[in-house]
């Protein structure tokens, strides 16, 4: 269990805060979670890693020298907020871009991307790593689909390293991707972890057994096995983790014991004791191993092995030294550590950039367009319910007047203060992003943010620039949502929308009621299909009858812009 805590509620924010107090010369806590005291040098890239909290170290004690420059931090095994995501990132990047890092987690991935989405149409280069070294969680060929575990650690390392040493944005977002697809790990759990404040683990495994394959989350494992002795487990582990030969075949490895929150060091080091030689059996130079607490999962019982394959340069940044509060290699970093920080980025009004008066006026016409869409959505947000308790959780229709709500609100206040059209879309799709929560209220707050990218502070809006920033908004929820047509998601209205929008000829009015009404067509279709992903693919067929309300909505909305630029 969890013994100690005040509200279960404010256990993450309580925990950042107490962490901080307790490293105040090395940590900075910011809106969403922390950064190095000082600040980034300048022009020097900045390595953002976070997730859930419930892991520490991972990954607020991962931030220092030679490591990550700041960590986001969510809510107990929830992804940060893309809102946190932004914020830490502002308040870590210093003319050098950024590198997000994460767990390959559909959550994280989903947040982080609205994240990096918004910073990019600040024109900031961001990179994105999904750390993936589950063997568990995914088929041998497709390692980049897996879920991320203690890999976490000898990846962002190794990009925390090569930052140190100099090595710029694209430097090391590639040796990044190359300590991940060198990095395989395999876990395994004798009983599950207790949230704060409740009365019992998220799961249990049966006594006497071990399950095999365990997420850092409770996901569920591949296998149940008589519980084994040390000798036993290590060779589990082993056999594990080598059973396949990552794309960097090397005799020479980084390899870390990690304890999940529960397994004390002495019964880890006579595993390790174990493992340390049937490694070395199979041909293996271990090369600084680590042992301990890195990746936890509150109180889990259990443990995991992590091998990276190593080669001269990627053994060169595991050894390299790093100063944070829960990671301490040996030597002095070296390298520029960064003046005294000056002044912080915090959420709120955020600054309005000059604008010309033919942008405001495009700014003008926006704001009432998305007035419109703030009162068609209101109207539909019985029947949008409705469709989604068929076989979701039925708040699809209120999370969408949440989001609009805020996004008009905020377009109203920048557009009244004097903001140009890529302003005023930019700000709305974070306050859309920030206020609905959910994976809708994401995805439509990076579409807006994406299609403001399109646009200029400085000038009013072309129909070229409205056609190509629609486009763009559509790709941006193709990526960062991964559904594809048929999936029974908002993108089976959208694809056909981009599709028709990028052959159009013509006025950007015609070209948008035409996508529209394709769109539409698709949307309808949707109740002929049974839902693959998010929460209506466990219920099967029972979707089937019935639309998808996300691809109804797009439908009505795209729709209705085609009837206000005709107007």
């Amino acid at each position: 269990m969890t013994y100690l805590f005040d509200d279960p509620k404010s256990f993450p924010a309580d925990a950042v805060e107490g962490l901080v107090a307790a490293h105040p010369e090395e940590l900075l806590q910011v809106h969403g979670g922390v950064v190095r005291k000082n600040a980034t040098p300048q022009g020097q890239p900045a390595l953002v890693v976070g997730g859930g909290s419930g892991h520490y170290p991972a990954f607020a004690g991962w931030v220092g020298p030679g490591f990550a420059h700041g960590a986001p931090c969510g809510n107990i095994f929830s992804s940060p907020s893309s809102d946190q995501v932004y914020s830490v990132a502002k308040n870590a990047e210093n003319g050098g871009g950024v590198i997000l890092g994460f767990g390959h987690y559909a959550g994280d991935v989903l947040h982080f991307g609205v994240a990096a989405e918004k910073l990019r149409a600040e024109g900031i280069d961001v990179r994105i790593v999904a750390v993936s070294d589950d063997v568990a969680s995914g088929a041998k060929g497709n390692h980049r689909d897996r879920r991320g575990i203690a890999g976490d650690l000898t990846v962002f390392k190794i990009a925390g390293a090569a930052i140190q040493g100099g090595a710029d944005l694209e430097e090391a977002e590639r040796l990044a991707w190359k300590a991940n697809d060198a990095t395989r790990s395999l876990g395994v759990a004798f009983d599950g972890c207790t949230l704060p404040g409740a009365d019992d683990a998220l799961f249990h495994v049966p006594e006497g057994t071990m399950a095999i394959g365990l997420g850092i989350h409770g996901e569920p494992g591949i296998d149940e096995v008589d519980m084994p002795s040390a000798a036993e487990l290590a060779a589990v582990l082993v056999d594990g983790v080598l059973k396949e030969t990552p794309e960097l075949d090397s005799d020479r490895v980084a390899v870390v014991l990690n304890g999940l929150g529960t397994v004390k060091y002495e019964e880890m080091f006579v595993v390790w004791k174990h493992a340390s030689k049937l490694l070395a059996d199979a041909g293996l130079t271990l090369v600084r191993p680590e042992i301990g607490e890195h990746v936890t999962s509150l109180d889990m019982a259990g443990l995991s092995l992590t091998v990276m394959r190593l080669d001269e340069e990627l053994e060169q940044h595991w050894l390299a030294p790093a100063d944070t509060p829960a990671f301490r290699r040996g030597g002095t970093v070296g390298g520029d550590l960064g003046d005294e920080r000056g002044e912080l980025y915090a959420p709120g009004e955020d600054p309005i950039p000059d604008a010309s008066e033919e942008s405001r006026g495009s700014a003008e016409r926006i704001t009432a367009i998305l007035g419109e869409v703030e009162t068609l959505l209101g109207e539909l947000e019985p029947d949008l319910g409705r469709m989604d308790a068929v076989a979701g959780d039925g708040d699809h229709g209120q999370g969408m007047v949440l989001g609009i709500r805020a996004a008009q609100a905020t377009a109203q206040r920048v557009t009244e203060a004097g903001a140009g059209a890529r302003t005023v879309l930019v700000q709305a799709g974070a306050s859309w992003s920030a206020e609905a929560g959910g994976t809708s209220g994401a995805l439509w707050g990076a579409a807006l943010t994406s299609l403001g990218s399109a646009f200029a502070d400085d000038a009013a809006v072309s129909d070229e620039q409205l056609l190509t920033g629609l486009v763009q908004a559509v790709e941006a929820v193709e990526r960062l949502g991964r559904a594809k047509p048929g999936d029974k998601t908002m993108v089976d209205a959208a694809v056909p929308f981009r599709e028709t929008l990028a052959d159009a000829s013509g006025s950007a009015a015609d070209a948008v009621v035409a996508a529209a009404a394709k769109a539409t067509a698709a949307a309808e279709a949707t109740a002929d299909i049974a839902a693959t992903m998010g929460r209506a693919r466990n219920h099967g067929d029972k979707s089937v009858g019935t639309p998808d309300p996300g691809a109804i909505s797009f439908s009505k909305i795209v729709t209705l812009l085609g009837e206000q630029l005709s107007s």
